[in-house]
Order: structure tokens, then sequence, then C-alpha cells
């Protein structure tokens, strides 16, 4: 176990982009049989970015109705520096279990655990577990697996301050080589799922390269990303 925990770390380190990072959350959701693996940080300029394995159907739909504003594992972990089980979160309020409901319903887990980790000039980041068990089995896993996994947070935060700091996937006019293959394939017209076929990469990867080159273009959504880029002449059709 130590030496997977070892290559897991060394796949982070050498991470050149938000989506190597992206493969190495699938990567650990196979290894530890989990639903979910997630890493979520807010840089010094207050832009989000994101690598995980929740279905895009709730990356949208958490993004469409603002629930950041809410989200009970958000709000507690600001207030907190030490891993949060989600049973130990403030739950009461109709809303809270309202979003508890639609998350477990699009399969997020009712079983959760975020690591809060701060950096300089602001940045925030939540490493996040999540899976579908009851009680018993989730302490377990999480008894079983916590030094590894806070290590391992702290491992995508160190690669993401990296990004920030003038990485290929920290906000800048230029977009890496497969933001711009992700954004040209776009462009074509061709759907997600084609985009993903014909750069061999999964749809969960193809999102986090389009989300970067979305911050970067500052733009709203996707069709005005690639909007922005034709019109900037980053991408050619």
């Amino acid at each position: 176990m130590r030496e997977k925990l070892e290559a897991f770390c060394e796949a982070v380190q050498t991470a050149r982009d938000v989506g190597d990072l992206q493969a190495s959350t699938e990567e650990l959701r196979e290894h530890y049989d989990v639903a979910h693996v997630v890493y979520h940080w807010v840089n010094s300029k207050g832009e989000r970015f994101g690598a995980g394995t929740y279905r895009q159907e709730w990356v949208d739909r958490y993004v469409e109705k603002d629930y950041l504003r809410m989200d009970p594992v958000i709000l507690g972990c600001l207030q907190r520096f030490n891993p949060v089980d989600w049973k130990e979160l403030d739950w009461s309020s109709r809303a809270a279990r309202a979003f508890l409901r639609e998350a477990i319903e699009f399969g997020v887990g009712n079983q959760g655990l975020s690591i809060p980790i701060r950096g300089p000039a602001g940045q925030f980041a939540l490493f996040t577990v999540s899976d579908n068990c009851d009680d018993q089995d989730w302490a377990e896993f999480t008894d079983a697996n916590m030094r590894d996994l806070m290590v391992l947070a702290h491992e995508f935060n160190k690669k993401a301050l990296e990004f920030e700091q003038g990485g290929d996937s920290a906000p800048a006019p230029t977009l890496s080589p497969r933001e711009l293959a992700a954004m040209t394939y776009l462009a074509k017209g061709l759907s997600r799922a084609q985009a993903a076929q014909e750069m061999e990469i999964s749809e969960h990867t193809l999102r986090v390269y389009i989300e970067a080159a979305r911050h970067k273009l500052g733009a709203l959504n996707t069709t005005h990303a690639v909007a922005r880029a034709l019109s900037r002449g980053l991408i050619v059709v």
C-alpha cells in the first residue's frame, strides 16, 4: 500500500496540467473503490477550478443553481482546518436537506469526507472522497485511509499552487495544447463524447480542459469560450 501511495503522489507531482490531475482522481476512485474523488480550489484571484469524478449533469446543475453559496460542505469547511466528515455538518435547514437529497440522486453519495486546505494569498481548496455505504463501513474506510488521503490532498494542492504560479493550467492569455484541441473539436461541431474520443481521453477529463479554457478566456459558458478562442485567433477551423 505504501508503494501505491508513493506512485499516486508521484503522478500528481509530475502532472503537466489540470487534465493530469483529473486522471489522478479517476485512478484514485478506482483504487479506493469509492463513488467519487474530487479536488476543487479557488485561486488568489477568486477563480475556481476543479478536477474530479462527479457526473457532468451534477456539475451543470450545481453551477446552474449556484449551490456554491449554500453548500453545507463548502460553508462548513471554510470554518475548519481539519478533515470534515459530512455527518458533522449542519444539514438542519430545509434547503440543506433538499440539496443533499438531490446530490444523492445525482450519485454524489450519502457519505463524504472533505479535507480543507489553505494556501497563500487567500487560496482555498477541498479534497473530497464520497461514497454510498452505511455509517459503520464509512467509519472503517476513513479510519484506515485518513492519513493517506491527507497526504494526497496536500500533494494535489502543491501542484495547483504551481499551476497558479505559471504552470500550463494557470489562468493565462494562452491555452495549453490540450485545451486548444478541446476547443477546436467543439468549434468543429463535435459533441463532447466525440471530442473525447478524438483526444483519447474520458469525458470527465475533457470537461476539465474545457473548464480551464473557459476560465482563462473569461467566458460565461462553453459556447462563449469557443467564440472567444475563434475571435482571438487561438484556434482555426
